[in-house]
């Protein structure tokens, strides 16, 4: 990947950056922030998370599982008292909503694992030590021809520095 990578000091000038670049159709930009900022998600235009379908289809299977499994169960080795229905969903249902908790949960931890491409074995293009301690990054992926276009999009909104990385 080629870039340009941009410093601020300042969150107002980090977010107008991102704004002038989403104008020129730069649309692959990485923030780096110390603290997670609402204005940032906001400039950046941040799509919903395709984490809560994984959670949708975990939740899912493991409720149907958990009322699969007694009711086999049930039937598979049938035990009649007094006329009652051999499988009754009324007490499967403590059963079917732990293992919805269960399996959702799990399904989430690995799309959230899966989604954010962890683990991630090569370092992070243009990170800097700065960016954990009270400065804001920006990262926009442009090539050798649209390169000194974003470099000069980012000094004119305040970057403090502004380098190319590879």
């Amino acid at each position: 990947m080629q870039g340009v990578i941009g410093a601020f000091s300042e969150l107002d000038s980090t977010v107008h950056a991102i704004e002038e670049l989403r104008k020129q159709n730069f649309n692959d930009i990485a923030v780096f922030s110390p603290t997670p900022r609402h204005e940032l998600d906001e400039a950046l235009a941040a799509k919903t998370s395709a984490v809560r379908r994984f959670t949708l289809v975990g939740g899912l299977m493991g409720v149907t599982f958990g009322y699969w499994i007694p009711i086999w169960i049930s039937d598979y080795w049938p035990l009649v008292v007094g006329g009652k229905p051999i499988a009754s969903w009324v007490p499967y249902t403590i059963i079917g909503f732990e293992l919805m908790v269960l399996i959702g949960s799990l399904s989430t931890v690995f799309g959230m694992f899966a989604l954010a491409r962890l683990p991630r074995l090569t370092l992070t293009v243009g990170y800097d030590p700065r960016f954990s301690s009270g400065h804001f990054g920006v990262w926009v992926n442009a090539g050798p021809d649209r390169a000194p276009q974003a470099a000069e999009l980012l000094r004119k909104n305040g970057a403090e520095e502004v380098r190319n990385e590879r």
